[in-house]
């Protein structure tokens, strides 16, 4: 995968819309589940496409050392603390103008598994949500997600086990 991918790249660098297409084909899903993990539902689909927007301009600022599939979740990762930033200046704003009530979510479509599983991650910050969707959902090597992420090994390990422990004392019985 990584050399057909760096291929895909190297042609989307010369401008070939095809190879754009192709990766974002071969790696949308991914980007996209990881960025439900970590962000709002209704927010991760735009952030997916802001996250395939920067790779098709910043093609050619790929170096090499990581997959592609590395950098393309790292772009998400920054995109997805970007609009962290914007929604909780948003909310802070707001909050100076209006008494927000704490406001009770509908549970989730997919049942309250899936309802007790999204309120578990949310309870995380997100560099832990970050590394956990990661490691556990996605398959990444602590290394993988710590170069991706830019945070140190040490503290992609500690999330990460940190993270499954808390996720395991929210969901109790739920499996």
């Amino acid at each position: 995968m990584g050399d057909e991918d760096a291929e895909l790249l190297a042609a989307v660098c010369e401008g070939s819309e095809r190879a754009f297409n192709r990766l974002i084909d071969r790696h949308q899903q991914a980007v996209r589940n990881f960025l439900r993990g970590i962000a709002a539902r209704e927010d991760a689909d735009d952030i997916a496409q802001e996250t395939f927007l920067a790779a098709w301009t910043q093609a050619r600022a790929f170096r090499g050392g990581s997959s592609v599939r590395s950098w393309l979740f790292s772009i998400a990762w920054r995109k997805a603390k970007d609009a962290q930033r914007w929604w909780f200046r948003r909310w802070k704003r707001d909050a100076a103008f209006h008494d927000l009530g704490a406001t009770g979510g509908a549970e989730d479509a997919a049942g309250p598994e899936r309802a007790a599983l999204q309120r578990a991650l949310s309870s995380l910050s997100i560099d832990q949500r970050a590394a956990v969707v990661m490691c556990l959902a996605h398959g990444f090597t602590h290394a993988e997600a710590a170069e991706a992420l830019d945070i140190p090994l040490g503290t992609i390990k500690s999330h990460v086990a940190r993270g499954r422990e808390k996720l395991r004392e929210a969901l109790g019985d739920i499996r």
